[in-house]
Parts: C-alpha cells; structure tokens; sequence
C-alpha cells in the first residue's frame, strides 16, 4: 500500500511560478506594447519574490545568479493575505 500511494503522489503535476513584481496599466498602453516593450515593477533589486504552485502563494525567496543561471533561494513561507493584499 505504501508504494501505491508514493507513485500517486510522483505522478501529480505542479506548476510553479516565480512573481518578480506587479504593475497596474491602462488597457489602452497596454495595448499599444510591443515586442521588447518595458513594464515597470513595483519592486527594488533585493525584495523578495513570491513563489507559487498552481497559482497559490507558497513561499518568499529571492533571486540568484551564478555564471549564467538564474535561480531562486526559498527564504521563508508565504502569507496568503500578503499576497492577495499586493504586499512585500
């Protein structure tokens, strides 16, 4: 039985997702962007970074980069109201 339940749980998919920022447009610039266009952040170089698994706030890391990699270091767990509130 325990075999059974271990390969369920490695067949369950996750979708992860890193939020660098967040930024409020009117439709109307937003639809005149184009390829290469820059949408301003409302976050600094050192702030955290949410992590997400299947669009639900997990945890807090923040960016590394080593050579050409880039990755994110898991910092603390996440606060859901934080997160759902726009907050750091």
């Amino acid at each position: 039985m325990g075999r059974t339940s271990v390969s369920q749980v490695k067949a369950v998919n996750v979708e992860i997702q890193v939020v660098l920022g967040r930024s409020t447009l009117p439709m109307q610039q937003l639809l005149r962007m184009g390829r290469g266009a820059v949408i301003p952040l409302d976050t600094q170089v050192n702030d955290e970074v949410w992590i997400l698994a299947n669009n639900h706030p997990i945890a807090r890391g923040e960016i590394q980069i080593n050579d050409e990699k880039i990755s994110i270091a898991v910092t603390r767990e996440a606060n859901v109201y934080d997160f759902m509130a726009g907050g750091q």
